[in-house]
């Protein structure tokens, strides 16, 4: 029998990294020091090492170590190894790598506007860069379009010509996007029908993973934390402190949100279009806390809001989640970057359906089957149905309840059994819920989009005419006056904006014309709250006005 080689420092280390006590501290000191002073082989160890500091960062045992850390990932773009193996390091977030991705309009832009010495155009994976000859005229002044047109040069070519001499080339193809006169929705299709490749240089403050954090004003130490189980929902804790910040700290930790999805190649809704008026901050015991996020008013949907969290453990973002929420129920989707996965995520999710709670008064929540496997690899391999089943989510759905009673009762005969991938993807089929009361059907999955987009569009069209084609206008005085009050352009524009999406549909429910006057009145302070600072005041006015819910469940009578 031969013996197993000794592990390295790097081995050992990771093994340290979720054990606590005073009898391991000085031993991860020490190989701190050891991997701080030495030359590691290989790009996948660089990797780890990095992966290893940031769990020790979110959960360290001590001041010391902390602070140890904190030195090692302040200098990790200057370590010779990680220069050495830097191209094979790209797309790991890591500081002083490169990042290659195909980013939406919100976040060229944003990029451009933070750091545009270092974003280029990755030209060799640009699969139809000659689309930009359809844009030119659209983008370029009249004597560029002039010479355009009586010269064969190639768009590569054409913008290494037109830009500036310290300009890149993606610098310039944004910045020419940006001046374009369109609607900005015009100008988001356009860029982003183009799926332009970027590569994002290391520069000064850029994304990385490695130096994203907020620092904590006192952080927490020891161990992950007991898992918070959310079977009696009712008992759901609230957060120790709920705090409003200003626009300006909003910003800051938008832009902390937009660095993670960047330094993970991903693009992000809710982040890309969050507005920092309505940024809060919701703090829980040890380290945790939850960054929400609001949309831009012209960024909601009609009728569900969708929130967006960035999750906290000691100021590093360890995770996001999202909840569309209406009708007191909110869909949650749930997500743990690959770093901290395993050390308390259980506790993590039941903290986030407490957040939840605590802000929308919601008592149902739901998870969608992409999050548990639908189309979704990674969730049906790490059991994600299990996950959700044991914090007393349950199906609605009689089959898949007896396949659930089918592999419990292998557990109890078995207790290693695991279900396999067939299994799972059978328990994907359908939704799972949580309700702290009576199961109900009013719920925000059940919103009859469909039919209500169809009942709005008639009306517009039964109102067009002449002077105004789409006939908004028209929906508009019809159903102001029909809600008692006065629509004129003096309105802030968020407002306007939000009665233009919502004339049609009111003048479409049925039976408004018998509601009472306070019904009516009540109904445009929802939509006022549509394009207000903040979408859960809307939620809150929403979910009081029964009338409003019943008639919203039934287009079109």
């Amino acid at each position: 029998m031969t013996n197993s080689p000794p592990s390295t420092p790097l081995d050992a280390l990771e093994r340290l990294q979720r054990v606590y006590g005073a009898e391991v501290t000085q031993d991860k000191l020490e190989l701190l020091q050891s991997l701080d002073e030495s030359m590691l082989r290989s790009a996948d160890d660089v990797s780890r090492l990095h992966d290893v500091l940031c769990f020790m960062r979110a959960y360290p045992d001590n001041r010391k170590i902390l602070n140890r850390v904190e030195d090692m990932l302040t200098g990790f773009a200057n370590r010779k190894d990680l220069q050495r193996y830097r191209l094979k390091l790209s797309d790991t977030g890591i500081a002083g790598t490169h990042i290659h991705y195909r980013f939406h309009w919100k976040t060229a832009k944003w990029l451009y506007d933070h750091w545009p010495e270092a974003i280029a155009i990755d030209w060799a994976e640009f699969e139809d860069p000659s689309a930009l000859e359809e844009l030119w005229p659209l983008l370029l002044p009249p004597p560029a379009q002039e010479t355009l047109e009586r010269m064969s040069m190639s768009p590569r070519k054409w913008i290494e010509t037109l830009k500036k001499p310290d300009e890149t080339d993606a610098a310039f193809l944004v910045r020419i996007f940006a001046r374009w006169p369109a609607g900005e929705a015009v100008r988001e299709k356009s860029y982003d029908d183009l799926d332009v490749p970027f590569t994002l240089l290391p520069a000064v403050g850029s994304p990385s993973r490695t130096h994203a954090q907020v620092k904590p004003k006192k952080p927490a130490y020891g161990a992950p934390g007991i898992s918070v189980r959310s079977t009696a929902a009712r008992a759901m804790p609230k957060p120790l402190n709920v705090l409003d910040v200003s626009p300006r700290h909003g910003r800051t930790l938008i832009n902390l949100a937009r660095t993670q999805m960047v330094t993970r190649s991903r693009d992000l809704y809710a982040f890309m279009n969050a507005d920092s008026r309505d940024v809060r901050i919701l703090t829980f015991d040890s380290g945790i806390q939850f960054v929400s996020y609001g949309l831009l008013p012209h960024a909601r949907t009609l009728l569900e809001a969708m929130y967006v969290f960035l999750i906290l453990k000691n100021g590093l973002p360890v995770g996001y989640t999202q909840a569309a929420t209406l009708f007191r129920s909110a869909e949650i989707n749930f997500n743990v970057f690959d770093t901290f996965r395993g050390a308390e995520t259980s506790r993590i999710f039941g903290l986030t359906l407490a957040m939840v709670r605590h802000m929308f008064q919601c008592d149902t929540f739901i998870i969608n089957t992409q999050q548990l496997g639908e189309d979704n690899d990674e969730a049906l391999k790490t059991g994600a149905f299990w996950f959700y089943h044991k914090h007393g989510f349950r199906s609605r759905n009689r089959d898949i309840r007896a396949i659930v009673r089918r592999e419990l009762e292998h557990k109890r005969r078995n207790p290693r059994h695991r279900s396999d991938l067939k299994t799972l993807r059978q328990l994907a089929g359908d939704e799972l819920y949580l309700s702290s009361g009576k199961a109900r059907g009013e719920l925000v999955t059940s919103i009859p989009g469909a039919a209500i987009g169809l009942s709005a569009a008639r009306m517009l069209e039964t109102r067009a005419s002449a002077s105004d084609p789409t006939g908004t206008r028209s929906c508009i005085n019809a159903a102001s006056k029909l809600l008692g009050c006065r629509i004129d352009s003096r309105f802030p524009l968020s407002q306007w904006e939000a009665w233009e999406r919502w004339s049609p549909v009111v003048l479409s429910l049925p039976g408004i014309r018998r509601w009472s006057v306070v019904n009516r009145r009540a109904l445009a302070e929802v939509i006022n709250a549509k394009g207000g600072h903040r979408e859960s005041d809307f939620v809150a006015l929403f979910d009081k006005h029964r009338t409003l819910q019943k008639a919203i469940l039934k287009p079109g009578g």
